[in-house]
């Protein structure tokens, strides 16, 4: 597998650095959960609904594949465990508050006096420098100062919800994982690591060029409603079927929009689709509102079948991971105890992924370590 010889700490929890640690784990690399020795380690051990063997999905579809470690660093005979597996290491993840490593003394400058080639990832909320960076935040707290929260109003009531996706978390694994391996390329070439400041506020602003038009041309806010993503382009919007289901409309292009008008009979409202998104196309959003209306969601998939345009029935998440599909991509897989997990998205024509199901229990490998086996 690609990353098979790379040996990466991680001392980060939750969800961007664990999740970015396990896709590394996926293909090869040996990743080592630095957990703290306070009887629990990684929280989301036991965060959310549990299988029957009492292990958290969340955990396990983070934590595979890996091995345990329980250090209290503030012990001088843990931190001097720490160093010795970091002398070692190829990769260091951390997701403490800035300044949280440099008090425990496991910062960057301490484990690169040891080991000149260490990449060593911090993942925060804010950043290493800013006036936030000392700021608390999970997720949400930073996608609402990211712009993120305001981008998700309501079209019929104005008023922000809570995402429904962890965005900020999920940015910043990838750009992790991205940054990581980019210096890996790079120390391959130098034979030096580098430090990696990364901020999930960062990789949620740079999620956002297909939303920005507003403010970089015309500094002002967006008017959500009125926007091509959320609801503002009749061909890129939901609408509800005569039994209460959904049908997403995705893909604003006029192609599309001539072969839905034409297959219901309507190609003369056509020119509503050339105009901007907004007001001007608000003829067309209430043609598909009606219409959409007459036909329950089962008709509607069997009608919109053969129609060239970009549509989708609205599923829950559970209906989602039961579509023969996802197993066809390999997206849900079984493990031999009958646990499913979410598979790898990262698909490798040579040296492909393989993940390995096993899950470390909390501290495993401390007293060897500890033993120096």
């Amino acid at each position: 597998m690609k990353l098979e010889g790379i040996k990466v700490l991680d001392l980060s929890a939750f969800l961007p650095g664990p999740h970015m640690t396990m896709m590394m784990a996926d293909h090869g690399a040996d990743v080592i959960m630095v957990e703290p020795a306070n009887g629990v380690g990684e929280p989301a051990r036991a965060i959310g609904q549990k299988t029957a063997d009492g292990t958290t999905v969340w955990f396990r579809n983070i934590g595979r594949g890996k091995r345990s470690v329980a250090l209290n660093l503030k012990d001088p005979a843990d931190h001097a465990l720490f160093m010795e597996l970091a002398a070692t290491a190829d990769v260091v993840v951390e997701a403490f508050r800035p300044g949280v490593v440099k008090r425990l003394g496991v910062d960057y400058d301490a484990v690169r006096r040891i080991n000149p080639g260490i990449v060593y990832c911090s993942i925060s909320a804010f950043g290493q420098t800013g006036s936030y960076a000392q700021r608390p935040a999970h997720d949400m707290t930073v996608q609402a100062l990211a712009g993120l929260v305001d981008l998700n109003r309501g079209l019929t009531d104005g008023k922000p919800a809570s995402p429904n996706m962890p965005v900020a978390d999920m940015a910043a694994s990838l750009m992790a994982l991205s940054a990581v391996l980019m210096a890996l390329l790079r120390r391959g070439q130098t034979g030096r690591g580098d430090y990696i400041d990364l901020s999930m506020f960062d990789a949620a602003i740079a999620w956002t060029p297909n939303v920005t038009g507003p403010v970089f041309a015309e500094d002002r806010h967006p008017s959500v409603k009125e926007m091509r993503s959320f609801g503002g382009s009749a061909m890129y919007h939901i609408y509800e079927t005569a039994d209460g289901g959904f049908i997403v409309l995705g893909g604003s292009e006029v192609k599309f929009a001539e072969n839905l008008l034409t297959a219901l009979g309507w190609p003369e409202l056509l020119g509503y689709a050339r105009k901007p998104p907004g007001p001007e196309q608000a003829p067309l959003r209430d043609f598909f509102k009606g219409i959409f209306g007459t036909k329950s969601l089962a008709e509607w998939q069997e009608f919109l079948r053969n129609v060239d345009c970009c549509w989708a029935p609205v599923r829950s998440l559970k209906d989602a991971f039961d579509d023969p599909f996802v197993a066809e991509r390999g997206m849900v897989l079984t493990d031999t105890e009958g646990h499913r997990h979410i598979g790898v998205p990262i698909r490798f024509q040579d040296e492909p992924g393989v993940p390995r199901f096993g899950l470390p229990v909390f501290g495993e490998k401390s007293a060897r370590w500890r033993e120096g086996s």
